[in-house]
């Protein structure tokens, strides 16, 4: 018995609605962890996923800016909605489905990216992100008895040396300096999780989700980040069979800078 699942920061989910359908039609994942949806709730093209057999959809939007979703082949329940910071941002979502005989919650993350300047006292933006994080550490793998966790997202940080295409340039760059990188390995460490990315691609090996748009030649010059990820709870580290990273998505018509990570379990 498989499972798959996907996470994609889409950069707005009716804009690129057709690169979605045609990843749907050919990867067929079992669920959908979108972020940045830039919608709200009722303006999300959920018949056009349910067209393709994912009935079954939750979603936390907001007007133009953020907003998460999953769309799954299985049912979803006791779904619930965290205001990381007190905000009000769309930036979580989370729900219970069943695989296996295992109830898994999936929690599904677009964390602030966090402005241009480093530095809290000059931009708030930074702080926000400083605090979101510090949210974060909260939140833990073994939360609820019984339930084991998988944690996938948009992190907006790239914590390890080769998540980035230069650790020595990327270190006053936001998503890769210490203060960032130190707090998302905190997350993971006191909250019990494991990178499951890491887990595939050894950690002395460069690994990116995300490339500029400033770019013009992307693929060329690779100057990637790794700033999706997936995270699961230790109980399902030996379930994990492969993390596929579809770097060519970068390259499709009017495309997210961001491509669709799939991890893939069995039992």
């Amino acid at each position: 018995m498989t499972l798959s699942i996907t996470t994609w920061n889409i950069n707005s989910v009716r804009l690129r609605l057709p690169i979605v359908e045609d990843f749907l039609k050919s990867a067929a994942p079992d669920i959908l962890c979108l972020q940045e949806i830039k919608c709200q709730n009722d303006e999300f093209p959920a018949d056009a996923l349910k067209a393709l057999g994912y009935d079954n959809i939750i979603i936390h939007g907001q007007k133009g800016y953020h907003g998460v979703a999953i769309a799954s082949r299985f049912p979803l329940t006791e779904d619930h909605r965290q205001d990381f910071c007190g905000v009000g941002d769309a930036r979580h979502i989370s729900a219970i489905f069943e695989w296996g005989g295992r109830r898994i919650r999936i929690h599904n993350f677009y964390v602030p990216a966090g402005g241009d300047e480093p530095d809290r006292a000059v931009n708030p933006k930074f702080g926000h992100k400083l605090d979101f994080i510090g949210e974060m550490r909260d939140l833990k793998a073994d939360a609820e008895p019984g339930v084991s966790a998988i944690l996938v997202g948009d992190l907006n940080i790239a914590p390890l040396e080769n998540d980035v295409w230069s650790h020595k340039k990327m270190l006053k760059i936001i998503s890769h300096t210490p203060i960032e990188t130190e707090g998302l390995l905190e997350v993971m460490r006191e909250g019990g999780w494991i990178d499951l990315m890491r887990e595939q691609v050894p950690e002395d090996q460069k690994l990116y989700t995300w490339w500029s748009y400033r770019a013009k030649d992307w693929s060329g010059v690779d100057k990637g980040r790794r700033l999706d990820h997936v995270w699961s709870s230790p109980d399902l580290k030996d379930n994990l069979r492969s993390i596929e990273v579809l770097r060519e998505a970068r390259g499709w018509d009017r495309p997210s800078d961001h491509v669709p990570v799939t991890a893939r379990f069995s039992l």
